[in-house]
């Protein structure tokens, strides 16, 4: 059991940096922030692990990354969206590549789009301007999905989810 534990806590350290990593260092910068494809590995880790180990990749990694990227403004709202984002998947399937985390990527689009949208909006003050950022939320959408569908299925094809 404490096996079990040690090794989950292992794989979601690895995810925090993956999802750090690909948020921090693979982005283009956009409106107030930047567009990256780390939410690819989110969905990832969510499908993976158990809910709350990945809660703490997506929001810790998500956390990281603006922090240590000069936009901790964004550090707040990112953990929420990235915690909220998490529980539309499952990990209680054989496969990461099912019905129901595919569909999972349409409510994790729109938390994103309208979460960020929001955010903004309150720290700013202003409901207009944000409206700016929207594109490269949706952008951020559509290619961490696409990360998410392609790493997944290869993941998949080499039936590595029975060994975690």
């Amino acid at each position: 059991m404490k096996k079990d534990r040690v090794k989950l806590m292992c794989i979601t350290g690895v995810f925090t940096a993956v999802i750090f990593v690909f948020t921090a260092y693979f982005h283009v910068p956009s409106h107030n922030g930047y567009t990256h494809v780390g939410d690819g590995f989110i969905y990832l880790a969510a499908c993976l692990l158990p809910p709350w180990y990945a809660v703490f990749a997506g929001a810790g990694g998500a956390l990281l990354a603006d922090c240590l990227t000069g936009f901790a403004m964004w550090a707040p709202g990112s953990v929420v969206i990235k915690t909220a984002a998490v529980l539309f998947f499952s990990s209680r399937t054989k496969k990461i590549i099912t019905v129901r985390n595919m569909l999972a990527l349409l409510p994790a689009a729109f938390l994103c789009v309208g979460g960020y949208y929001l955010y903004e909006s309150l720290i700013t003050e202003n409901f207009v301007a944000p409206l700016a950022g929207i594109p490269g939320y949706i952008t951020q959408s559509v290619f961490s999905s696409l990360l998410f569908l392609l790493v997944g299925m290869a993941v998949d094809r080499l039936n590595l989810k029975k060994y975690l």
